[in-house]
């Protein structure tokens, strides 16, 4: 099982746009509010050089932005 974490805040669509693909393709998935974990931010920042959300984490590749055909192809799922 792939390991997926979605770095994101309140009120981000793009965010919401994430999620809503991974739970609808029951995905289990971490989120990261990183406007409630400065850790968080800080490493997210580290590993991207950018303070853009969602940055979605599978295995360990970063995508930033939400990048639907991204994460699909990544997850292995068809038809994005």
């Amino acid at each position: 099982m792939m390991r997926v974490k979605v770095y994101s805040t309140k009120n981000c669509p793009g965010c919401e746009k994430v999620k809503s693909f991974l739970k609808e393709h029951k995905v289990a998935f971490q989120t990261i509010d990183i406007s409630e974990d400065a850790q968080a931010l800080t490493e997210m920042i580290e590993r991207t050089g950018q303070m853009k959300v969602p940055v979605t984490e599978i295995d360990g590749e970063l995508i930033v932005g939400a990048m639907i055909s991204q994460i699909a192809e990544k997850l292995g799922i068809e038809g994005y």
